[in-house]
């Protein structure tokens, strides 16, 4: 079974001590299931939850997309290095053997396997230097995360050999953000393995779509003059991008329990038969 591990691209930007106690890195897997299996896969990945909570396994936030290609879930985890990825399979694995079984773990996994049709891992790491008006400590993290319920993710591809240029830009963009919306936050994180680049991630924490209406309107922060320029700058370095919303579903979730505190009764709802 794939692991189910793995959106949020969340970065923060805050003293080198709160980035110490922060993870550096996203482990992501997006699994796109069959229609006809999506009440089989539900069931499998609850079942992965309950077994992970009770052995103290590892954690995830899964969500799917709202606006975006249907029925593709993704599971994020956050890892603080590359040991701590292969600590995090290692709990997931251990949980499951513990719970199940090896028998009946092994049987879930083809299981599993029998609902999607594809799956894809990718890690990506945080940068707090490019994200903006984020929180700037862990608690303050915590909260943002504990609230959301809604995520916007903007994925931007990079002409290569022009990461400086296009870094620039965010630049730009952040200062202009954190000087006019000081309450609107980005989390920038970049593709570090698991597909081709360079590749950034713009996520945007919410909770509730209406959230979303508070979006600045850089047009007008900028200026005519202003806004043609960085417009005319992006063009020449990005190559693509792409916007998706997505919705978390806490009934395939297994967050920190520091997560769990901040809404316990949305983050473990009752089950329903």
């Amino acid at each position: 079974m794939n692991r189910l591990a793995a959106a949020l691209s969340l970065a923060l930007v805050a003293s080198p001590i709160a980035l110490a106690q922060l993870p550096d890195y996203l482990d992501v897997e997006a699994v796109r299931v069959k229609p006809e299996k999506r009440a089989d896969f539900d069931g499998l990945v609850r079942k992965a939850v309950e077994m992970n909570r009770k052995g103290k396994g590892d954690n995830w936030i899964a969500m799917e997309n709202q606006f975006g290609e249907g029925n593709t879930v993704f599971f994020v985890s956050q890892r603080a290095n590359y040991a701590a990825i292969e600590e995090g399979n290692k709990a997931f694995n251990s949980a499951m053997v513990e719970g199940l079984g090896m028998a009946a773990w092994k049987k879930m996994g083809q299981d599993f396997d029998a609902t999607i049709i594809s799956s894809r891992t990718e890690l990506r790491h945080r940068r707090w230097d490019l994200s903006y008006n984020a929180p700037k400590d862990p608690d303050s993290y915590t909260k943002m995360v504990g609230a959301a319920r809604w995520i916007r993710l903007q994925q931007v591809h990079v002409n290569p050999g022009h990461q400086t240029q296009f870094e620039e830009q965010v630049k730009v963009l952040k200062a202009t953000i954190e000087k006019n919306s000081p309450s609107w936050t980005v989390l920038v994180a970049q593709l570090s393995a698991g597909g081709s680049g360079p590749l950034y991630y713009f996520t945007t924490l919410q909770p509730s779509l209406a959230g979303f209406d508070s979006a600045p309107d850089l047009h007008k922060l900028m200026g005519d003059e202003g806004y043609a320029a960085w417009e005319k700058a992006n063009a020449e370095v990005v190559a693509s991008s792409e916007t998706r919303i997505m919705r978390i579903l806490p009934e395939l979730s297994n967050p920190p329990e520091a997560v769990v505190n901040q809404a316990a009764s949305f983050w473990r709802p009752k089950s329903t038969p």
